[in-house]
């Protein structure tokens, strides 16, 4: 891009040089953070929100504790699927576009949760919700990575990150009061409204320059799909995320889902008060996100993540030494800064390790698949606790972090790599 003042036809908005960024790059940067934070923050409200009201949904659909414990599975499975179809889709039609279309399905189908009668109804609503949610993550943080210069990339993807926060964050706060004041079902009534949001994102915004370039050239021989097990470089990599997706959601869903009900069988919390401990949780995984993301731009990908896995043995076993409600709040807010901070890293570590015609659909795959992984956490750290106590529940998830500091070594380190 020329250094002297721009032409009277400006150049594509998303056009950013590492050297002097335009002001018109910096809006749309700015632009593309808000439209994928908004999507990922959906999913955070969503998934949570399941959470809370499971309860009452149970109740008032008179479920069986199958049908109901199978409810966050499927909306899972659906992420997967989800993840996959829109990833794809992303790649060959555009991040905009294609982002829009998720969160529509998103928002209708969480929406028509609230209208569900029965169980095969509510079940097919979870699993095309679910659809919808797959298909945030990957394509925000693709055209999060596209939007940002090479300097500044990490902290582009930590900002989306932090979307996630924010719909955990709200779910947490809001949950309790509308189902007490107004029902289970106006809390998933909620989510008709980020409809509205994606048609405004999708009217003012085009698609960033990496994509448009790409677009422009013949068709890659290599389908998207196949880029992430072309060659020994690219099956390593993609075995080291995989490991990376998988602990990460494992510890966050046996963390996240399970710590409340542990925490109010153990200490008598009630749903306000296991929604406080959340808020402070996610509050203290907020700040680890902006941290990692600024880290991981100043020294690198690979010494960030291990300064955060290590963070996350030391703190999960601390915890799990805790007995008063104020030292479980604080620790909590320590622990989830290293324990989910990471969520931070992974759309510029991905971006940085797949070509254009396949970054969205590695973002979705690679995180969702990992997604997948970590929907066993809850049952799975249930199960170690009823046997052996919460100290070996804790202690499985520390060990879990030591593999992840393990599969760094197939990654390579491409911090300000040009994108492909």
């Amino acid at each position: 891009m020329p250094q002297h003042p721009a032409p009277p036809a400006p150049p594509h908005p998303s056009e950013t040089t590492d050297a002097a960024p335009d002001a018109a790059a910096d809006r749309y940067a700015r632009k593309a953070v808000v439209a994928s934070a908004v999507g990922y923050g959906l999913e955070g409200f969503d998934l949570l929100i399941l959470s809370f009201a499971l309860s009452a949904v149970t109740a008032g659909l008179h479920l069986t504790s199958t049908q109901a414990g199978s409810l966050t599975t499927l909306t899972l499975i659906g992420c997967v699927a989800g993840g996959l179809l829109f990833g794809m889709l992303s790649d060959r039609l555009g991040r905009i576009r294609v982002l829009s279309w998720s969160i529509v399905l998103f928002a209708v189908f969480t929406g028509a949760t609230a209208l569900a009668q029965d169980f095969p109804q509510l079940a097919a609503f979870r699993f095309l919700a679910g659809m919808g949610i797959g298909g945030e993550f990957g394509i925000g943080m693709a055209l999060a990575a596209e939007a940002f210069p090479s300097r500044k990339r990490a902290r582009g993807t930590s900002y989306v990150g932090l979307g996630w926060q924010a719909g955990v964050l709200a779910a947490a706060l809001v949950s309790a009061p509308v189902i007490n004041a107004w029902g289970w079902r106006a809390l998933f009534a909620l989510g008709v409204v980020p409809a509205l949001a994606a048609f405004l994102f999708r009217r003012t915004m085009r698609e960033p320059a990496a994509f448009t370039a790409a677009a422009g050239r013949a068709r890659p021989a290599t389908a998207p799909l196949r880029s992430l097990v072309a060659t020994p470089a690219a099956r390593r990599a993609t075995l080291g995320v995989l490991v990376l997706t998988s602990v990460q959601n494992f510890g966050y869903y046996g963390l996240m889902t399970w710590l409340p009900s542990y925490l109010s069988q153990q200490f008598g919390y009630s749903l306000t008060k296991s929604g406080a401990w959340t808020a402070v949780t996610v509050l203290g995984m907020a700040c680890g996100i902006l941290a990692f993301g600024h880290l991981a731009d100043r020294i690198g990908r690979r010494p960030t993540f291990w300064l955060f896995q290590a963070g996350a043995v030391v703190t999960v076993l601390a915890y799990a030494t805790l007995t008063t409600p104020v030292a479980l709040l604080i620790g909590g807010a320590v622990m989830g800064a290293f324990v989910n901070g990471m969520t931070g890293g992974y759309g510029a570590l991905i971006a940085e390790l797949y070509p254009t015609h396949a970054r969205a659909t590695a973002q979705n795959v690679l995180f969702n698949l990992g997604r997948g992984v970590g929907g066993f956490a809850p049952l799975i750290v249930a199960l170690v606790a009823g046997s052996f106590g919460f100290q070996k529940a804790i202690g499985l998830l520390a060990v879990l972090y030591v593999l992840d500091m393990a599969a760094m070594f197939l990654i390579p380190e491409r911090k300000g790599a040009a994108l492909d």
